[in-house]
């Protein structure tokens, strides 16, 4: 605990630096403080909404909230996609996959670079498969040591190459194949029968403040309006446009698509997860704050911090710095948008930023709304002890280590589809 409570403090010095102001963070649990979280089953009128017919109704209003509020409007308007597969490889990965390659174009904004999706299914595969779709930091030749996969020539965070050789001067180069192939155990997800889907997160808009300019929110969405969607959204929208493709791919089982994200990609798969139903699981990895933690609790990373990076963000959300508490919902709410279903939230020991019971604690006030369409949420309110998964309809882990996503996370992910999906396989047929 002491280790985890070091990290947290370097992490407040490096936005202590980034950004010239005091920061003071909570990292004792006794100095939480108290708080009262909005209940989502109360409409704005005081009603008590006690079926699902009821909810569905203000799952509506939950969702216009958080987008006036906090992630600004998903525009509406449909947008027209061109899917062109450039390779298709059937020996990939040692001869364990197929391997895709898509990209995802926009007939309507030719400008637009496009989204290049790349696809793993096993080739052992006797039917359409489960397929895990995530968007990924460093490129798609950062998730993979295979040489043949075209180095991304987009702007690019240096902060993702600890080595400072990958990634230069806001490029990758070729020293950056297999960068985080340690998060994507691509052999062992295959092996296991599923699939992964993924592209680079700055192909829809690049992480730093001007990159709307070149991404998708340069041409939808209105930059002036206070409650225009952020970065976050953006990423959100573009999770559901890979799911676009995805559901045209006879590989692939669109009904089984798991949308998963970690750090911030986290928040923006719970934001995705929320809004387009198609998911059939949802997915946050040491999230945090915006994300499945709490917001009104006072420890680790707060509203404040994360207001630091505006571009996330809708301009509105910033109005509640320092007064989280006259904020119209919380993290729980937006966890519960995503029943009923599957979700799991994953937290690590030494992740104190990101307020891993806090975390926790969203998972765990989400399932009454779970308890409406007649399924158990988490299934327990004590917090689990390290490397000890829980949950019944919603899942949770609290993995040793810091803020990262591990063999140990996806193995608990693979465990958790398992197990719910072949519930569904074996579940008798209701007789009418």
């Amino acid at each position: 605990m002491k280790k985890a409570i070091l990290l947290a403090i370097i992490c407040s010095v490096f936005l202590s630096q980034l950004f010239p102001q005091k920061l003071e963070r909570n990292y004792d649990e006794s100095k939480v403080g108290s708080y009262r979280l909005p209940d989502p089953l109360i409409t704005a009128d005081g009603a008590k909404i006690a079926n699902v017919r009821q909810w569905e109704k203000q799952r509506e209003y939950w969702i216009n909230l958080f987008s006036e509020n906090m992630y600004g409007y998903t525009p509406r308007k449909k947008v027209r996609l061109r899917f062109e597969v450039v390779e298709e490889k059937n020996d990939a990965l040692n001869d364990l996959a197929i391997r895709k390659r898509v990209n995802i174009s926009f007939k309507d904004y030719p400008n637009l670079l496009p989204i290049e999706l790349i696809l793993y299914v096993p080739k052992s595969a006797k039917k359409p498969v489960s397929v895990f779709l995530s968007l990924n930091f460093v490129g798609n030749q950062g998730v993979t040591n295979e040489p043949d996969i075209p180095v991304s020539y987009r702007w690019m965070q240096s902060g993702f190459d600890k080595s400072g050789k990958g990634i230069v001067n806001w490029r990758a180069n070729e020293k950056s194949r297999g960068l985080q192939s340690r998060r994507w155990p691509l052999e062992a997800i295959l092996l296991r029968g599923y699939g992964v889907a993924t592209a680079y997160y700055g192909d829809i808009e690049p992480d730093h403040p001007e990159g709307w300019k070149s991404g998708i929110r340069s041409v939808l969405g209105d930059t002036l309006k206070a409650n225009n969607w952020g970065a976050i959204g953006a990423w959100a929208w573009g999770m559901s446009r890979m799911m676009d493709y995805l559901v045209t791919d006879k590989l692939v089982d669109e009904n089984r698509v798991i949308v998963l994200g970690h750090s911030r990609l986290g928040k923006a798969a719970l934001w995705a997860g929320a809004q387009d139903i198609r998911f059939a699981m949802t997915i946050s990895n040491c999230s945090g704050e915006g994300g499945a933690a709490l917001t009104r609790r006072n420890f680790g990373e707060n509203q404040s911090d994360v207001t630091m990076i505006p571009y996330w963000y809708a301009k509105n959300y910033f109005s509640y710095r320092d007064r989280v508490n006259d904020l119209p919902f919380d993290q729980h709410i937006l966890l519960a948008l995503i029943a009923p279903r599957y979700l799991y939230v994953a937290s690590a020991s030494r992740d104190l930023w990101a307020d891993p019971q806090g975390e926790f604690l969203g998972a765990v006030s989400a399932g009454k709304v779970y308890e409406l369409y007649g399924k158990a949420g988490l299934g327990t309110d004590v917090w689990p002890s390290v490397n000890t998964p829980v949950g019944e309809t919603i899942g949770y882990h609290l993995r040793d280590g810091i803020h990262d996503i591990l063999i140990y996370d996806w193995e608990r992910y693979m465990d958790f589809a398992d197990e719910k999906f072949n519930a569904e396989n074996n579940r008798k047929p209701v007789v009418r």
